[in-house]
């Protein structure tokens, strides 16, 4: 399994204790990969003492925070079982569903996604614009993505690999998990509050993910802004049709007024046209910059694998 900290000190503990005892249980040998992703707390040095006490756990330091999609990428680029957990940090995604989803995935499934009933312990703005995100997203994408779902699944090795092929700059990894396609399941479950601490995803971060979504996975904004296009058009014609209708002595005293909102009306969708535009082509000048996308400071690898040695991992293109 796979789980990005960042400044998670204080649940690490607790964390472990919740995974280890689910997964043994199972019955089945597991690793997990805990990736630090430029932590400021003391969440590296509690994964280096964790992972003294624990065999099995993989610790994957990045030189700086990368943010959360690309220390998810760099875990999963590390990670090597057949079976792939994907788990937030602060337990808002219980572990304890695994086994269903173990079973899930020996039925035939390749992925089987968690798919939230209901948000517990978030503000009612976090939960009316996942909502509306969610919805609009569908509207605009052009692959199937689940509504109301977050990373929480387990995968098949197959399904990584075409995601790890995929040379994106700009992440969006539930909708690439998506857009790879086969079976892929939903399993409903309650999100619990965090377990301590505060969310790390405020407002600029969560924007910046919904750009992301819907510039990797939908050109229909930019279609948006034809018809945009055309629509103002026809504003400033009938707005020029009104004032030519005018008797010819009251056109002088309504000129300025008239030529004040054609301007602005046009100013606008130039604005409007040109964010949309400066967008995408932000988004191919990253792409074409071919910059890793993470770097590893070092790895702690696991007692589990008889060839791992610390080092930089990187992620071609």
């Amino acid at each position: 399994m796979v789980i990005p900290c960042f400044n998670e000190e204080e649940g690490l503990g607790v964390l472990h204790h919740r995974v280890h005892g689910v997964c043994e249980s199972i019955g089945e040998t597991f690793e997990m990969v805990m990736v630090n992703d430029g932590s400021t707390d003391g969440t590296g040095e509690a994964l280096i003492r964790l992972a003294g006490r624990a065999p099995n756990i993989v610790v994957v330091n990045l030189s700086r925070n990368f943010g959360h999609e690309r220390a998810l990428l760099a875990g999963l680029t590390v990670c090597c079982g057949a079976n792939i957990l994907i788990l937030d940090a602060d337990l808002q995604d219980p572990p304890e569903l695994l086994p269903e989803m173990l079973r899930l995935i020996q039925a035939g499934a390749d992925v089987v996604y968690g798919r939230r009933r209901a948000r517990m312990g978030e503000t009612w703005f976090k939960r009316v614009t996942a909502w509306a995100f969610y919805r609009v997203f569908d509207f605009l994408s052009d692959v199937a993505i689940p509504r109301d779902t977050g990373h929480f699944r387990l995968l098949r090795r197959r399904v990584l690999d075409v995601v790890l092929e995929m040379p994106e700059q700009r992440l969006y990894l539930r909708g690439l998990i998506s857009w790879a396609g086969f079976r892929q399941v939903p399993i409903d479950y309650d999100r619990a509050p965090r377990l301590v601490g505060a969310g790390k995803w405020p407002l600029k971060k969560m924007l910046g993910l919904a750009g992301d979504a819907i510039t990797g996975f939908s050109i229909k904004p930019m279609r948006f802004v034809c018809c945009l296009g055309a629509v103002c058009a026809a504003l400033v014609l009938g707005i020029a049709g009104c004032w030519l209708a005018l008797p010819t002595g009251d056109r002088s005293a309504n000129e300025l007024p008239i030529v004040i909102s054609l301007i602005a009306i046009l100013f606008g969708f130039q604005f409007s046209s040109l964010a949309v535009i400066g967008e995408y082509i932000g988004r191919i000048w990253e792409q074409s910059r071919g910059r890793p996308l993470f770097v590893i400071e070092s790895v702690v690898p696991s007692s589990l694998r008889s060839d791992a040695h610390p080092g930089q991992v990187t992620r071609r293109d």
